[in-house]
């Protein structure tokens, strides 16, 4: 398919990501490459993403991967054997060929040095797509989606990227029945939730994927209300959380502080979720990228908010 059409067909499916530079490390570290992933676009009115009608007449054989959830899904899919790099926080999964590309900060030099045919990337920072593309490689740009059909388009994006349609149709419709069935499992309660990125007290609204897993559990997330131009990551400030009062706060494993640390914060005594001990660790990769493992998330939020919403006695 030309290059053209390509952009033209994403630009349908999926909004621009906007990078969430303010979150996580200032070194670029883990924790700014996840927020990136997580990050999406400002939501706007879109009609459905059609399913993928055409696919490539030849594999892209020579794939690298710039982005953390784009290397989770290309494995996935059964693609595995043609990526040849990806980008040192795509440790996942463990056969990935990590290198030490930055997807932050990407180099258009070093990543031209693996003489790919295609580039995958989930932002477009440093002008890597006009610097790859002056050659002739072609470039998908695969943002984090705001929500879960966002979400199962940009796998059928990466599907027609690199010639396996079939199988991300099935890696959707397996994802589709796994992501159901673990919100099945979760109480529909009005909980109020904060989802805690890191220690500025960046969060994670309804306009985020994140957001879009516990909206579809029935929470009242507290970010929402400080979320006005529909970003998706709000930063919130110590008195705005205390006065939303919690029942559940969700931190990552990624964050430099524990549990614990959080309900020492002065202030924090009388938080819902610190009062009761509410306080769940997630892991950081499952919880900021869409990507198989995702199910994993939902699950694990789901059993916090049945404890919430059933404490034992």
């Amino acid at each position: 398919m030309p290059r053209c059409l390509f952009r033209l067909f994403f630009a349908l499916l999926t909004a621009l990501a906007l990078v969430v530079s303010a979150c996580g490390n200032d070194d670029g570290g883990p924790v700014a490459q996840l927020a990136e992933e997580a990050a999406p676009s400002p939501p706007e009115e879109t009609a459905p993403a059609p399913a993928p009608t055409e696919a490539p007449t030849e594999r892209s054989q020579r794939i690298v991967s710039l982005s953390p959830t784009a290397t989770e899904i290309l494995f996935a899919i059964g693609a595995g054997d043609q990526v040849i790099a990806v980008d040192e926080y795509s440790y996942y999964p463990p056969e990935a060929p990590v290198t030490d590309l930055s997807g932050w900060d990407p180099n258009v030099e070093a990543v031209l040095s693996y003489e790919p045919d295609l580039v995958v990337i989930s932002n477009d920072a440093n002008d890597l797509t006009a610097g790859v593309e002056a050659v002739g490689v072609d470039v998908l740009l695969n943002p984090a989606p705001a929500d879960f059909e966002g979400g199962y388009a940009a796998v059928a994006d990466i599907g027609v990227a690199v010639g396996r349609t079939d199988e991300a149709a099935a890696l959707v419709a397996d994802l589709r029945a796994e992501i159901e069935a673990a919100l099945a499992g979760a109480p529909n309660v009005a909980i109020r939730i904060y989802h805690e990125l890191g220690e500025t007290h960046y969060s994670a609204s309804s306009n985020s994927f994140i957001g879009a897993v516990y909206a579809a559990m029935g929470t009242v997330n507290i970010a929402d209300e400080a979320d006005v131009d529909g970003y998706g990551f709000p930063q919130l400030t110590e008195e705005y959380i205390v006065e939303a009062d919690p029942e559940l706060i969700v931190i990552t494993d990624q964050v430099a502080y524990t549990a614990e640390d959080v309900a020492a914060r002065p202030g924090w005594g009388e938080v819902s979720a610190v009062r009761d001990g509410n306080i769940v660790v997630v892991n950081a990769d499952i919880a900021s990228r869409w990507g198989p493992r995702l199910p994993q998330f939902i699950a694990a939020v789901a059993e916090a908010l049945q404890a919430v919403a059933a404490p034992v006695s």
